[in-house]
């Protein structure tokens, strides 16, 4: 009877061992399925890449004109100016009014003291200025104008 007491209780501990590592493994299975689903929704809910559009630049002619007098005389800036656009009808408005536009910073500009151009909040200031002088409609009536920024590709006071 010993060692028929003894088997049953080696089999009763194998039962048990084996209960534990199927729940374990149950579990783990679990676990990784579940886990793979989460994935898969994160996947899924990712947003899709958009490509980026290229800019729209309109380019201005450098241009040179006489400063407003100061301390020192008459001075000179010589400019170029690119606009930053967000649209081709904005793009198409500007280089269909170009003489207005070039006139229009003309006489922008040449209000200006060169002590007034001298540091980078003077020059963010000017560029400001300048988009609101060529926002201001052209013919009438007309279409939304967008620009986004005025960038100074040349910029000598003398």
């Amino acid at each position: 009877m010993a060692t028929s007491s003894r088997g049953s209780r080696k089999l009763l501990w194998l039962l048990v061992v084996l209960v534990v590592i199927a729940s374990s493994a149950a579990a783990t299975a679990l676990f990784m399925v579940m886990s793979d689903d989460d994935d898969g929704k994160a996947m899924a809910q990712e947003p899709e890449i958009v490509e980026a559009q290229a800019p729209i630049f309109v380019e201005i002619e450098p241009f040179t004109v006489n400063l407003a007098d100061d301390d020192y005389g008459s001075r000179l800036l010589y400019a170029g100016i690119s606009l930053k656009v967000a649209d081709e009808q904005s793009e198409t408005l500007l280089n269909e009014h170009m003489p207005e536009v070039r006139s229009r910073l003309l006489m922008l500009l040449s209000g200006q003291r060169a002590t007034d151009l001298a540091t980078p909040e003077d020059k963010q200031r000017l560029a400001d200025q300048v988009k609101a002088t060529l926002e201001a409609p052209m013919t009438e009536p007309q279409p939304e104008l967008s620009i986004e920024r005025v960038l100074f590709t040349d910029f000598i006071v003398q």
